[in-house]
């Protein structure tokens, strides 16, 4: 894919953050733009700041993406109001921070089912028409903790890690049947997004200090410019997007010492995470 110039792009996810910079970036880009949301009232915001970036056509639609009856809908209703679809954003996701033994099955589930599920119905809804477009790409919106583990994030690490694998198989899938479709799966680092603040932790867990942690310490990116990174990465048919210094560097790092890194990676967090209470 060379151009975004009135291509369909379907974003999950853009109520806020990432899936809303990425709203705006493609629609500068001369794309028509299909959004979703399980926050109404940010979404709504999406849509004004879409139109006003230069997509003249922006159909919203609230949507949970762990409900697959509605999922299906909705790509139902994606597909009738264009006619087509060429590129689809499976970004929608939230966190889970706590120990693996203070994390209820519930609240395990409750992340599998909008990290992974969500992403692996938003593909199986749309890629026969990102097929059919004859210039489709799919991006799965990972994590960089898709490539390294992080204690306390059980949850996020098994949805983030399983998004990776599920995204470069499906990749394959489309060499082998030299399909029309570019597949990206994206790592985004620290982002100043609400994703921690909107998202879940555990009893016991001081959760204004991680949120502080997060959005003092380890969110550096603007969600504008990894929307650029990323929407480079799909005209660049990239397999693997890296997004942000803090993805390269700690993902080059471990890759150098291997399995050794889990060990540096728990004395860091036993140092950097607030205790918990209790």
């Amino acid at each position: 894919m060379k151009t975004l110039t009135d291509k369909v792009v379907v974003i999950t996810g853009a109520g806020s953050g990432i899936g809303r910079a990425l709203a705006v970036e493609v629609a500068s880009l001369g794309a028509q733009v299909a959004v979703s949301d399980v926050n109404e009232t940010g979404l709504a915001e999406t849509v004004e700041l879409a139109k006003a970036a230069g997509s003249p056509l922006v159909h919203a639609a609230r949507l949970d993406v762990a409900d697959r009856a509605a999922f299906s809908s909705y790509a139902a209703a994606v597909r009738e109001h264009f006619g087509r679809v060429n590129v689809v954003v499976n970004n929608a996701g939230v966190t889970m921070t706590g120990d693996f033994l203070d994390t209820t099955p519930d609240e395990f589930d409750w992340i599998m089912s909008i990290n992974l599920d969500g992403v692996i119905t938003g593909t199986r809804e749309f890629l026969p028409d990102l097929i059919a477009s004859g210039d489709g790409h799919l991006v799965n919106i990972s994590s960089l903790f898709g490539l390294i583990s992080v204690p306390g994030q059980t949850g996020y690490n098994a949805s983030k890690y399983a998004v990776r694998g599920f995204t470069e198989a499906i990749r394959e899938e489309m060499l082998v049947g030299e399909h029309p479709v570019g597949v990206s799966c994206v790592h985004p680092g620290g982002i100043k997004t609400g994703i921690s603040r909107n998202g879940r932790k555990t009893l016991g867990s001081d959760a204004e200090a991680i949120d502080v942690l997060f959005e003092e310490k380890l969110a550096k990116m603007e969600p504008a410019r990894a929307a650029q990174i990323i929407v480079r990465g799909i005209l660049r048919d990239k397999a693997r997007v890296l997004v942000g210094i803090d993805a390269h560097l700690i993902h080059h790092a471990a890759k150098t010492v291997g399995s050794r890194y889990q060990d540096v990676t728990a004395r860091l967090t036993k140092r950097m995470m607030p205790a918990r209470r209790g």
